[in-house]
């Protein structure tokens, strides 16, 4: 019997040395998800297209994002739609509350959320269709540049 115990003591030691020599994972920048931004912007075909941006953070995690002059809160409510229709300006959207449901060209849909940023800069052609599923609280943020596209289509 004190065999038996001397045994499990000593795997018991072993266990917490080795446990205690093993590498800790740690949380780095690099092992984060990615914050991707959904740019819409019309393309050459006059149509609404959308792509997914990564938000580049900085050593010390920030992302710089386009100057823009000013910041205005937007509320729809569900059920409502704005059928096609181009941006009023280049601006951020970012989804405070609520869920909506963007809609480009060849019927490819978006569904935006809380926390969903949006770079809008189809100011020309078709546009987009946005219908909100409910009650959506938006923070919209004109860039100050309104010149041109963020990326060159």
């Amino acid at each position: 019997m004190k065999t038996f115990g001397i045994s499990i003591l000593g795997l018991l030691a072993l266990f917490l040395i080795l446990w205690a020599q093993a590498p800790r994972q740690t949380v780095s920048a690099q092992s984060r998800k990615p914050l991707m931004i959904t740019h819409l912007f019309t393309g050459p075909d006059g149509q609404t297209h959308a792509e997914e941006i990564e938000a580049k953070f900085n050593e010390k995690d920030v992302a710089m994002l386009m100057q823009h002059s000013g910041a205005e809160l937007h509320r729809a409510s569900g059920g409502s739609v704005d059928d096609w229709h181009r941006a009023p300006r280049r601006q951020y959207v970012i989804t405070l509350s609520g869920r909506a449901e963007l809609e480009v060209a060849g019927g490819k849909k978006i569904p935006v959320g809380p926390g969903n940023i949006d770079l809008v800069e189809d100011i020309t052609g078709k546009g987009h269709i946005t219908r909100v599923l409910e009650d959506r609280v938006t923070l919209q943020l004109p860039l100050t540049d309104q010149s041109g596209t963020a990326r060159a289509k």
